[in-house]
């Protein structure tokens, strides 16, 4: 068991600003901006001051809405150095999702970028708070937003109603370090410093709470699963409000000293730039990131040498990319990891020295002071080695709760401690788990239990399929029937027949989808998860079965 690390976020990066005060910390390689941790320390030391100078107090909950640009990081440190709780804003969302957001989770400040994508950031705040326009900064009142006071803009000047971010900055200077200190001196490891909304995969947005000890020890723990040290450089192509970016990008990089190298907006030949220019040995993402990267035209051209390892999360990864992975971009110790925002977010992780095999059909063993069971999802009775159930875990990983929402909370953990999950997975005698679904997913079909991701798994051998989701649809008279959404490799055809063709007497009759589509790709969130609940919702649509719901 290693130690836990009793320290604020705070205080954890004056740690590490002491003991490595001339190593780089963070790199836009684009904007040719670098920090040194000294630096880092002091720019996020002057941003917490200026906040403290705004009026924002220990507690207060401040929103950011924005990729990956240097101030999201800074704030990330700033906001835990005073004890404010940083809410992370999802770069995809539209004025209904802001507005639920910032008013279920009281947040008094806002701070954001101009847009990301197709949508305006400044047009859409102000269908929702159209008050702001016409607001002195900092004296905003609105009636659909009443906790909502500052509009902080992240770029060039401020539109109407809104302060730029280099004024946060210098407020700072009007603060002594001895006012900074006496906040600091008042906070505690198990306060909250960080909001994550998620359930983007089922439905309403729950404000995941998360304290300085969880995301530092998971940080930690994910860190050392790499085996990260000072001399490392991890390039950090996923975003920064979601756990991905922030704990097993940033968090991991702050407690060893490793540098961090992000990339604002994901582009595959931006991370090859990032990762041979730094010399980066480590590289994160999801599946669908590495395959932009590996198939990428100017793949070739790069010189890779220098990765090592990071990490592949967020869907399943199959077996012929994570061996391009290791063979083509030399990330050899590679890692698999599991887990979600509720946790902190990790609780599996693969190692450095796993074989290929565990890496591709498992999502490794129980990080370090983490506990896991799986239980039968009838009985809640803890099953043995090689039995199906719900993935429960317990320990310092697990969230607060959900942000006013005590009967969820109570929902997902139990009186014991236990995190349920909601994953169906298997652990084989040496802890190492599969993920075999989600209990949600499940499909019940005439009374038998249908697991999509052994369908899944099986359509996968087909050489013209590139990836396969299978989902329940409504049936009158069997409650459920398979469907399955199929995507075809390039220049491949295929019809709805021979796809139940392929499965006849090589699985069960049950388990052949009565439904087959084909598509060119599935709804996602900004993660990289796939949302089966719309591919369902748009199959019934499509299949006029709103009479069977």
């Amino acid at each position: 068991m290693t130690q836990e690390i009793n320290l604020t976020v705070g205080a954890l990066l004056d740690d590490i600003a002491g003991k490595y005060p001339d190593n780089e910390a963070l790199i836009y390689v684009e904007r040719g901006l670098r920090y040194t941790w000294r630096e880092f320390n002091e720019r996020c030391r002057q941003v917490a001051k200026g906040l403290l100078r705004l009026g924002v107090k220990k507690g207060d909950h401040l929103a950011i809405w924005a990729y990956n640009v240097p101030e999201w990081v800074t704030l990330q440190f700033a906001t835990a150095k005073i004890g404010a709780v940083l809410v992370t804003v999802n770069t995809s969302y539209k004025s209904a999702e802001l507005e639920y957001l910032l008013r279920q989770s009281d947040s008094s400040v806002l701070f954001m970028v101009q847009g990301f994508k197709d949508t305006n950031y400044v047009e859409t705040l102000s269908s929702v708070v159209p008050e702001l326009a016409t607001s002195k900064p900092g004296e905003l009142k609105s009636a659909a937003l009443p906790c909502l006071q500052h509009v902080v803009f992240i770029g060039e000047g401020a539109p109407d109603g809104m302060i730029n971010f280099e004024k946060i900055v210098e407020l700072g200077r009007e603060v002594s370090d001895v006012e900074l200190a006496a906040v600091e001196a008042t906070l505690h490891v198990n306060e909250v410093i960080n909001m994550q909304y998620t359930s983007g995969t089922t439905g309403f947005p729950k404000g995941v709470m998360l304290t300085h000890h969880n995301v530092i020890n998971n940080g930690f723990n994910i860190g050392e699963c790499m085996r990260f040290t000072e001399n490392d450089r991890l390039c950090i192509p996923v975003p920064f409000f979601h756990c991905f970016g922030c704990v097993l990008g940033v968090m991991a990089c702050v407690t060893h000293g490793t540098t961090m190298v992000p990339v604002e907006i994901f582009d595959p030949l931006k991370v090859l730039q990032a990762i041979e220019k730094e010399r980066c040995t480590a590289v994160h993402g999801v599946p669908t990131m590495f395959i932009a990267e590996l198939e990428h035209p100017r793949f070739q051209e790069f010189d890779l040498t220098s990765l090592r390892t990071g990490i592949m999360a967020g869907s399943n990864c199959p077996i012929e990319v994570m061996r391009r992975v290791i063979r083509d971009m030399h990330a050899s110790e590679i890692t698999i990891a599991y887990g979600q925002t509720e946790s902190s977010p990790v609780i599996t992780q693969t190692r450095t020295d796993d074989p290929i095999e565990l890496k591709v059909s498992t999502v490794g063993r129980v990080l370090p002071n983490v506990e896991l069971k799986i239980v039968d999802i009838e009985t809640g009775a803890e099953l043995p080695p090689g039995k199906q159930g719900e993935l429960c875990t317990r320990g310092y990983l697990v969230m607060k709760g959900y942000y006013k929402m005590p009967e969820e909370t109570a929902k997902a953990i139990d009186t014991d401690g236990w995190l349920h999950t909601g994953d169906l997975a298997v652990m084989d005698e040496n802890g190492y788990c599969k993920i075999t679904g989600r209990i949600k997913n499940m499909i019940i079909r005439g009374g038998e239990n249908i697991y999509p991701r052994e369908i899944e798994e099986f359509l996968y051998t087909h050489p013209n399929i590139s990836d396969i989701q299978v989902y329940g649809v409504p049936d009158r008279k069997y409650g459920e029937q398979v469907m399955a959404a199929v995507v075809l490799k390039q220049g491949c055809g295929m019809t709805e027949d021979e796809v139940k063709e392929f499965c006849r007497g090589r699985i069960a009759n049950y388990k052949i989808p009565k439904y087959v589509r084909f598509v060119d790709s599935y709804p996602m969130t900004a993660s990289g998860k796939i949302q089966k609940f719309k591919l369902r919702e748009m199959a019934i649509r499509e299949l006029q079965l709103e009479g069977n719901v």
